[in-house]
């Protein structure tokens, strides 16, 4: 459609979202947006193979959404209408409104019916289909493969073929129009569809392809290989639609963790409604065992939960009152009370699986390349085909028959299947495999580009280290070192710092009875100031606090001595005298030493970025084994990652909050943060996580899906190469080309499942 006709639908269009059972693959995907672009008030078309989805945006103006569904149901695949909220409410608010294959009829173009341009009607709606709740997952995902049209489709031809067999041995005079029985049965539905495919612009299908190998087929009195081959063809694309629900499962999964119901609070009295329903700010109850019907804040209750189906976290974590907790988490050991915080389209698990969906769209380069490959390569067969049937006979005296039935071979053999899913399957399973351990990547541009990274560029606050300080020593130069911490934590109790609570919590866990001062005042840059018992105490810098302040020997060369070694040291002075040093650091993750050591076994560089000072910086490299930049400013890391980036692939790890510049600068952005918004969202992929070592699994993962790809391609091409030349020298015939193609499809498939 022209530009002008784009932006009027998008201006004055509606959205409309279809699950669409049949969509197996990236020709399929293909053939959709090719035949709906072609429409009159259609744009923003995208479709969806890992959840079987196809939205669009249409301007009702223009056209009716009812022809838009009748252009994909003659294409050969069935939709579900998604109704929009406004009517998804109430006891019918799972009521879907159904567009079956075997309903299409007419052109399909405006004008063609009257009853097109007609609205959905009641009774359509009453025909529609129940979904399950909060989520469609379309027919394909809920029942067995024979009751799927395809499935249909092989069991029927499967029989005919079977009778004409039984004929062929009981009656062989009639055996031939058996098998040309057999052949039609199969092949109409395929014709169909190529004649809407070509009507729509696409004439160089498979579907076309088999239709005229069958026509052919039948055309030199091949009946018998015709119906076998039209089998065999039925038999591909059912093993093609079980493959890509196999790489679907897993996000089936994921959105099946999340609880169906909720126990919401509401005046003192529980009750149980759809967790769909929940909105911000509901209390829900969560018993033990049961899992979190929503992203949210736990407001009473200590219990430990179990995150793994969100996160791969094995370990339960102790959470209680103020933590947050993800969506489909298992509540381990007591009863919590939660205060909703996301909606069900907002939390963790749907956030995942709309990335996942998206992650389809973002192509790797050599799947764009296979694709453009593909639209080039269909028609330079058929013509190699029409050669072979032409040229001998034309020119050499051949007989027809013979390279009739030659060149139909070519014309199975060079269908392009195999190679066109080769790439999509091991992506979309990468994909969901990733997902499934916490490793998100959005697309297949961004496995390419991991596996490909020869250097890493790692954030160290909240990256390499835990992201929180912790008290690591603690000098005492009067009283004890009690004494030293409970008067640390009366200045800083009520603060927020990092450095104060950390303080406060080491004073906590060690036993001590903590009285807050009295009249704390924060001192800008320095520290914090206050009395306790009519004891004036400063908790602060050592460099402010030596002024006018009593040091015992040795206190400043054991304060420096502590700063060398990458800690942040603070003076503790009561009374004009100093009683104490506390020193605390952000300490290394405890998996970031194995991950950098293995990273470099996969011939990869890391590197650590910091803000801090160099001597801090030098302190955690030296530990870790890898090289820093210190004082490092958000420009600074983007300068770095665009300087080490000419010479190779760079991936950046960060927080994905101040590191945003340098995350977009990076070949790869990875964003640490168990499900944070801005973690999902900022970066090319994340790690739910957290832990470092799943920048070496992710690494791992998109070598092994490149691989993968290489292999299937390998398999594609190397297949089609011999049988082009055994079918062109007449060594195999018609049902050896399909099988080939067939057996093709499934290998590369299997090997990326």
């Amino acid at each position: 459609m022209t530009g002008h006709s784009a932006d009027a639908a998008r201006e004055n269009g509606s959205t409309f979202t279809w699950k669409v059972e049949g969509m197996d693959c990236a020709s399929c995907v293909g053939k959709i947006q090719t035949a709906l672009a072609k429409l009159p008030g259609v744009s923003d078309v995208r479709a969806s193979t890992i959840t079987e989805t196809l939205t669009a945006t249409i301007d009702q103006t223009q056209i009716s959404s009812r022809t838009v569904e009748k252009r994909v149901a003659g294409l050969g695949y069935t939709l579900t209408r998604k109704l929009p909220p406004s009517l998804t409410s109430g006891p019918e608010h799972e009521l879907l409104g159904r567009r079956d294959a075997n309903a299409a009829h007419g052109c399909g173009e405006p004008g063609c019916d009257q009853d097109e341009q007609a609205p959905l009607t009641a009774a359509d709606q009453h025909d529609g289909v129940l979904a399950k709740q909060g989520h469609a997952h379309g027919e394909s995902a809920d029942r067995p493969w024979w009751q799927a049209s395809k499935g249909r489709l092989v069991l029927f031809t499967g029989a005919m073929l079977a009778l004409a067999w039984t004929i062929k041995l009981s009656v062989p005079a009639l055996a031939f129009w058996a098998f040309v029985g057999a052949t039609l049965v199969g092949v109409t539905p395929v014709a169909q569809r190529a004649i809407a495919a070509a009507r729509a612009g696409m004439p160089f299908t498979i579907e076309m392809l088999m239709s005229i190998a069958a026509a052919g087929a039948l055309f030199i009195g091949a009946a018998e290989e015709g119906a076998l081959v039209v089998f065999l063809f039925a038999v591909g694309e059912v093993l093609e639609g079980v493959a890509a629900d196999r790489a679907r499962a897993g996000i089936r999964a994921l959105g099946e963790l999340v609880p169906k119901t909720a126990l919401v609070e509401e005046n003192g009295i529980a009750r149980d409604v759809p967790a769909a329903s929940l909105t911000i700010g509901q209390t829900v109850l969560v018993r033990p065992g049961d899992r979190i019907p929503a992203d949210g804040v736990i407001l009473s209750g200590t219990s430990g939960i179990d995150e793994s189906p969100v996160t791969g976290e094995s370990f339960p974590s102790t959470k209680g009152a103020g933590d947050g907790v993800f969506a489909g988490s298992i509540n381990r050991e007591a009863a919590l009370r939660v205060r909703v915080a996301k909606a069900a389209e907002d939390n963790t698990i749907a956030r995942i699986i709309r990335l996942v969906e998206e992650a389809q769209e973002a192509r790797a380069p050599t799947e764009r390349f296979i694709d453009r490959f593909s639209r080039w390569y269909m028609p330079l067969i058929v013509g190699l085909a029409l050669l072979v049937v032409l040229v001998p006979p034309l020119l050499f005296g051949g007989a027809w028959s013979t390279w009739v039935y030659r060149g139909l071979a070519l014309l199975l053999i060079g269908c392009p299947c195999a190679l066109v899913i080769s790439v999509p399957a091991s992506i979309a399973s990468a994909l969901s495999a990733g997902a499934r351990r916490g490793l998100l990547m959005k697309g297949g541009a961004v496995i390419e580009a991991a596996a490909n990274t020869q250097v890493i560029a790692f954030d160290k606050t909240g990256t390499l280290t835990e992201g929180a300080p912790r008290v690591t020593d603690v000098a005492v130069y009067s009283g004890s070192e009690a004494e030293v911490l409970r008067l640390a934590a009366a200045v800083e109790t009520g603060s927020n710092h990092p450095l104060a609570v950390a303080i406060v919590e080491w004073a906590r866990t060690t036993g001590c009875r903590i009285q807050p001062a009295d009249g704390v005042r924060a001192v800008p840059g320095q520290g914090v100031t206050g009395s306790l018992g009519g004891q004036e105490i400063f908790l602060g810098a050592p460099r402010f606090a030596e002024g006018g302040t009593t040091w015992p020997a040795g206190a400043s060369e054991r304060s420096a001595a502590l700063e060398a070694e990458g800690k942040t040291v603070t003076a503790l002075v009561v009374g004009g005298r100093l009683v104490g040093l506390i020193a605390l650091r952000d300490e290394p993750r405890l998996d970031a030493k194995s991950a950098l050591a293995a990273l470099q076994d996969l011939g990869i560089r890391p590197i650590m970025l910091t803000g801090d000072n160099a001597r801090t910086g030098a302190a955690i490299a030296s530990a870790l084994g890898l090289e820093f930049r210190a004082e490092q400013m958000p420009d600074d890391k983007v300068a770095v990652i665009r300087a080490l980036g000419v010479g190779g692939r760079v991936m950046m790890v960060g927080d994905g909050i101040n590191d945003a510049p340098a995350l977009a600068a990076a070949s790869v952005g990875i964003a640490m943060g168990s499900g944070t918004d801005v973690a999902l969202e900022t970066a090319d992929g994340a790690l739910l996580r957290s832990h470092t070592y799943d920048v070496v699994e992710m690494i791992r993962l998109a070598r092994a899906a490149m691989a993968n790809i290489r292999q299937n391609i390998a398999v594609a091409l190397g297949l089609k190469a011999v049988f082009l030349v055994t079918s062109v020298l007449g060594l195999t015939g018609l049902w050896i080309a399909i099988l080939a193609d067939t057996g093709a499809t499934v290998i590369v498939t299997a090997n990326a499942l």
